[in-house]
């Protein structure tokens, strides 16, 4: 049997089709537009992904029996706000994950509401890349449209209602809308009550590896595969890439260094912070997670390679960086504002340090390194609540450069564990559509059986030291930047 996992990222959904042994057989990618309308907005057109969806389906399974197409499931990028109409169609193009317009409404929910209620009532407070607030933004900025919404869904939960003519969501996704008791794993009454809207708008809840229903015949015979394929729930991306890399059970860790950066430990029993620094979520495994997410990790790189040097050569820059631990520029990669652990839609990128010795591979050395500190800020975070980690897995397109992770490996102090697959949330997909096809009896057991650790890189004591005495300093820029952020806002 075969099954299909479809990563929906912010660039490009990427899906891939696995057989039931875990062999990857295919992978196929298709890119979509991101606008931005104004400074700070980030939207995208749900039709995009659809067609993205339907024409890499096709594609994926292009010489291959389509008929044995048992499931398909789903990581995806989290917290967009997709509305939909009473004849179903897109009200408006969607708010991205990364979106900052909802300054205002974040501050009313944290400073008005308050973040104590927030948090008893969803184990987090507000973000301004969460759900909850964009709802707010478009009730109070576009309420024609507001008054049209019947159903909110999440950008890989528009997929799913295309395929099955399901409205539902996963735990793991629903709990970085602000809208879900996650403790209990339950839509919130307050929270819908704060935000104007009825519940019945919103998805039905599922665990991230249950299925929820079947592929529509109109559809199925569309793309030539059968009407018994199943759909299960799937996973927000970072849930999704976790049971990817085998980072389910308790207390497991795995960074992902994609588009937005992200340090995820699974545990079994739920937990806060008591500054909500990190994200408290549940986990696609049936558990809860701890996560912290900074919005710009390898975009920054991205950033200053295509767009500030333009250069495509990644690997040839990376080669001219020698001394680690010694670099004197210091990098903020907050080009999108921040998220874990500051909170903050004000705090901007910023190189640091530089004098007439500083070097472009200085520099390209600090990008890497600011993006690595700034984990590490929610790494003490974890740290505070009497988290323990020796060792972490990692994902994402930054994973693919040796020296990033041994950047990582030794401003974190942790073991870095190269799995033999980084195709983390495509792959993790693919993992729940076979657990809800029966595959596997749980997430856990189809982790251990298909996720392979083929190489760690170790810290060095020495240059761990020398990071150490770094990250005291980093750690210092960004809450004396703070003033002049907010007033260059």
């Amino acid at each position: 049997m075969l099954y299909a996992g479809i990563d929906l990222g912010t660039s490009a959904v990427k899906l891939l089709l696995m057989d039931e042994t875990g062999s990857i057989k295919n992978i196929v990618s298709k890119e979509y537009p991101i606008y931005f309308p104004n400074p700070g907005w980030s939207e995208q057109k749900p039709e995009d992904w659809w067609t993205g969806v339907t024409e890499g389906l096709k594609e994926l399974l292009a010489g291959f029996d389509a008929a044995s197409l048992a499931g398909i499931s789903f990581g995806g990028q989290m917290h967009g706000l997709v509305i939909l109409d009473e004849n179903d169609n897109v009200i408006r193009p969607a708010l991205l994950w990364n979106d900052g317009r909802t300054y205002e409404e974040t501050d009313y929910l944290n400073n008005v509401i308050g973040k104590e209620k927030l948090s008893g009532y969803t184990a987090n407070i507000a973000f301004t890349g969460f759900t909850a607030p964009k709802i707010l933004w478009v009730k109070n900025k576009e309420p024609e449209n507001f008054k049209k919404i019947r159903k909110i869904m999440l950008p890989k939960d528009y997929i799913a209602y295309k395929l099955t003519g399901v409205n539902s969501t996963d735990v793991s996704d629903a709990s970085g809308m602000l809208l879900m008791d996650v403790k209990n794993r339950k839509w919130s009454k307050e929270m819908c009550e704060i935000c104007g809207i009825s519940e019945d708008m919103l998805p039905k809840l599922y665990e991230s590896y249950e299925c929820i229903g079947t592929v529509k015949s109109d559809v199925a015979k569309e793309l030539g595969i059968p009407e018994t394929c199943k759909v299960a729930a799937g996973a927000g991306d970072n849930a999704a890439a976790a049971v990817g890399t085998g980072t389910v059970g308790d207390n497991m860790c795995n960074i992902s260094l994609g588009t937005s950066g992200t340090i995820f430990i699974s545990s079994k029993n739920f937990g806060v912070d008591r500054f909500n620094a990190l994200h408290s979520f549940a986990h696609a495994d049936g558990s809860y997670h701890l996560m912290g997410c900074m919005l710009s990790a390898a975009s920054c790189n991205k950033w200053w390679m295509d767009d500030i040097i333009g250069t495509s050569d990644y690997a040839k820059e990376q080669a001219a960086i020698e001394k680690l631990g010694e670099n004197h520029v210091y990098f903020l990669p907050y080009l999108m504002g921040e998220r874990s652990p500051h909170n903050d839609p004000n705090a901007r990128a910023t190189f640091t340090g530089m004098t007439m010795d500083t070097t472009r591979a200085d520099l390209t050395q600090a990008v890497l390194e600011g993006v690595a500190f700034a984990l590490r800020d929610s790494l003490e975070v974890a740290k505070s609540l009497g988290i323990n980690l020796t060792r972490t897995k990692i994902c994402g397109g930054g994973a693919k450069s040796p020296l990033w992770k041994k950047i990582v490996a030794n401003v974190l102090n942790l073991k870095v564990d190269v799995i033999e697959s980084e195709e983390g949330p495509a792959l993790g997909g693919a993992m729940l559509a076979a657990v809800a096809d029966g595959v596997f009896a749980s997430v856990e057991e189809a982790a251990s059986k298909i996720v392979k650790i083929v190489d760690t890189v170790e810290p060095d004591p020495a240059l761990v030291e020398k990071y150490e005495a770094r990250y005291q300093q980093f750690k210092q820029i960004y809450p004396a930047l703070k003033p002049v952020f907010e007033a260059i806002k």
